[in-house]
């Protein structure tokens, strides 16, 4: 009776597998391959990417009895066709294209969507996490104030250009450009006041008492009226960005208070995150960890781990991965900010790592570490604990570390020895 049932059952299994249907599109600017594979044939649609034809498209997969399609992220493409989707009660899975590469001189559009649907259908192809809702929300609001942000500074460059092509030099008496004194300077400028005693009241008191003399004469120029109708509209098209800048910044303020306020001051205990920092890391990564698995994975999502390229026993490539380049540049600019931090670990890390690799290594892997410490906080609810950002050795590299140490002593002992330092001045400097 037990070999009887189980033998039922496997049948049952068999049956829903066997008559399972899957679907996978191959999506373009102006048209979308639609292949239904059943196990054994497979049928391909063409449907425009208008919205009527869309809803025709979901219907048709709808009266195939498929309720989950797959297709390849394609950037902007996809974004219309997975809100169909999903007004119509169907899941989308988003896939890494990398990870569904159609074998070499096999490729058209038919096959892929064929091939999309036939891996579907053994279960070989994993999710991507695009958010919904107010995570969806808040992530289209943070980018939107990142470029605002990356436009603005570009803007200030050309303006400074500007004013170093009308031969006034100011940039070279600031420390930056995006001080009060260069912005009321550019605008008098733009308004059509070239005097340089004027244009030095516009400065701040204590950089003209700094720079006498030199001030009025990186103010001194050559301005055509030309030369200052491009600056205004410069200008203007900063002020335009800065109100941008506000807004965004306002609606992400208001959506991260009312859904993400722990998690937010969560993330500001740690160093070099502040709060704007935290709602970009949070619209990006969401607080749900349960998503991503482990921080490796998380890290790996980033783009933030080496790649894994070995053949024959040779490493070809360890550069980062690509990954979410939003998060990424977000994170290393944080690692900036906890490297220089006081007292962090995260720069004693990066001391330690920049003495035998470069900078720019060094600071990806603080941002790896800084990514991991707030994958830890986000899935354990729990503050920054900087006891726990240190690196955890074991006895052997314990062994190995003490045995470098007492070297290095041995080696300055023996040169302040050679430099003429005595005993008692040596056991002084060990003793304090």
């Amino acid at each position: 009776m037990q070999e009887t049932a189980e033998f039922c059952i496997f049948v049952i299994i068999y049956q829903n597998v066997t008559h399972m249907k899957t679907c996978g599109l191959d999506v373009h600017k102006d048209m979308i391959f639609c292949a239904i594979y059943d196990g054994k044939d497979s049928v391909v649609e063409k449907f425009n990417t208008f919205t009527p034809d869309l809803e025709a498209m979901c219907d048709y997969i709808l009266s195939q009895g498929v309720d989950t399609v797959a297709m390849e992220s394609t950037g902007i493409y996809i974004g219309a066709v997975r809100t169909v989707l999903r007004q119509h009660g169907m899941r989308a899975v988003v896939v890494n294209p990398y990870l569904i590469k159609q074998m070499p001189g096999r490729k058209s559009d038919v096959k892929d969507s064929v091939w999309i649907a036939t891996l579907m259908y053994n279960r070989m192809l994993g999710d991507s996490f695009l958010p919904d809702g107010v995570l969806a929300q808040l992530r289209a609001y943070a980018r939107d104030y990142r470029r605002s942000v990356q436009r603005r500074d570009c803007t200030l460059t050309l303006i400074d250009q500007m004013l170093v092509g009308m031969g006034i030099r100011l940039s070279s008496c600031l420390s930056k450009i995006t001080t009060k004194s260069f912005r009321r300077v550019a605008e008098a400028v733009a308004g059509g006041e070239t005097r340089p005693e004027e244009l030095e009241k516009k400065v701040h008191g204590c950089l003209k008492r700094k720079k006498d003399g030199t001030l009025r004469k990186a103010l001194t120029g050559c301005c055509e009226e030309k030369d200052m109708w491009r600056l205004g509209r410069k200008m203007e098209e900063l002020r335009l960005y800065e109100r941008q800048i506000e807004d965004a910044l306002k609606h992400m303020e208001e959506l991260a208070d009312a859904n993400y306020r722990e998690e937010v001051v969560l993330l500001c205990t740690i160093p070099g995150v502040n709060r704007i920092s935290a709602i970009c890391v949070i619209a990006e990564i969401g607080t749900d960890m349960s998503q991503f698995g482990s921080s490796a994975r998380l890290s790996g999502w980033a783009g933030l781990r080496p790649r894994n390229d070995e053949s024959a026993g040779k490493y070809k490539s360890t550069a980062i991965t690509k990954g979410d380049k939003h998060l990424k540049a977000m994170l290393v600019q944080c690692a900036w900010g906890a490297v220089h931090a006081k007292n962090s670990r995260f720069g004693s890390v990066f001391s330690r790592l920049s003495s035998r690799k470069s900078a720019k290594k060094a600071i990806i892997a603080v941002a790896r570490k800084l990514l991991t410490t707030i994958y830890a906080m986000l899935k354990n609810r729990e503050e920054y604990c900087p006891q726990k950002t240190g690196r955890t050795m074991t006895a052997s590299q314990l062994e190995r570390m003490l045995s470098l140490r007492a070297r290095q002593y041995n080696k300055l002992c023996r040169q302040a020895t050679q430099a003429g330092v005595s005993a008692e001045k040596l056991t002084e400097i060990i003793q304090s």
